[in-house]
């Protein structure tokens, strides 16, 4: 039965067995999300998100013992490697602050807006030519973040704006990463991102430490195994799948985040956080996909 499984398994398209590696990473990586929130109802952001840290240095801390540390640890770019670090730590802990003070669904939501201040970024940061297309799309998928913020009426999130800034922290992680890996070796960046980013959380952690139950370790040892296991099924999702193809499957994020949020939270977001998730969705997978067009040609 087993190798029949695995036979099936193994005939599917690369494509295929790529999206399916997103959807469950994604699941994964909101009941994550749903543990910080209920852990944050009593310990403070910072350590969870310390923990969180610390538990991605300690999984891969034996990979790099078997690959030899002379070799993952040497690099000429330490301060880009610290940038990384810092960036990847701010976007993180915009993160979890907003989990806890709002709406998972929306919180969700707001992060997939990268692909929309990435083209802000490019045109106003790097000053990359961006066609009038994309401008339209990225202002029209803007909007949806600003349904879901309601600046302007008595239903304004002042949170949504964290997890904005949030999501251009995110943003940063990703051009640092172009950056780095023109010289480092995946392994070199991933071992300093885990190392830096838990220096960083620790900082504050000790601070602010909460001593937790022993339900609360055991939790907050799972919220860490979830988020390795749950970014490493997306990534290898994605590795195995044209991006163009697997990556608008990621979505389905938004779709777990609003029903665990209901499930477990009892939130139920209003129709401007629906309007605003689709707009924001419809824009990023334009985006994404004109990418991929663009990188074929």
């Amino acid at each position: 039965m087993l190798s029949l499984t695995k036979a099936r398994w193994a005939a599917l398209s690369p494509n295929v067995r790529g999206a399916a590696f997103v959807v469950t990473g994604g699941f994964i990586l909101i009941c994550m999300a749903s543990l910080v929130k209920f852990l944050g109802q009593r310990l403070p952001s910072f350590e969870v998100l310390f923990c969180r840290f610390l538990a991605g240095l300690i999984v891969i801390l034996p990979v790099v013992w078997r690959s030899g540390f002379r070799t993952v640890l040497k690099t000429e770019k330490i301060s880009g490697h610290a940038i990384r670090g810092f960036v990847g730590f701010m976007g993180n802990l915009c993160f979890f602050f907003a989990l806890v003070h709002m709406a998972i669904a929306d919180t969700v939501t707001i992060q997939f807006s990268r692909p929309i201040i990435m083209v802000g970024i490019a045109a106003l940061i790097l000053r990359e030519t961006v066609g009038w297309q994309r401008a339209i799309v990225a202002v029209v998928g803007f909007s949806g973040v600003i349904m879901i913020t309601r600046p302007f009426g008595d239903g304004f999130e002042p949170w949504a704006i964290v997890a904005l800034g949030g999501t251009f922290f995110g943003t940063l992680v990703v051009l640092t990463i172009k950056l780095l890996s023109r010289t480092e070796s995946t392994l070199t960046i991933m071992f300093y991102f885990a190392l830096f980013t838990t220096l960083f959380a620790a900082i504050p952690a000790a601070f602010v430490w909460v001593q937790p139950t022993m339900e609360e370790w055991l939790l907050l040892a799972l919220t860490g195994t979830l988020g390795i296991i749950g970014q490493s099924m997306f990534t290898h999702g994605v590795k195995l799948g044209d991006t163009s193809f697997v990556m608008p499957f990621d979505y389905m994020r938004i779709v777990y985040s609003f029903f665990l949020g209901f499930v477990f939270f009892t939130e139920l977001p209003g129709a401007w956080s629906f309007v605003g998730a689709a707009v924001i969705v419809g824009s990023s997978i334009y985006l994404v996909r004109s990418e991929s067009r663009g990188k074929s040609t």
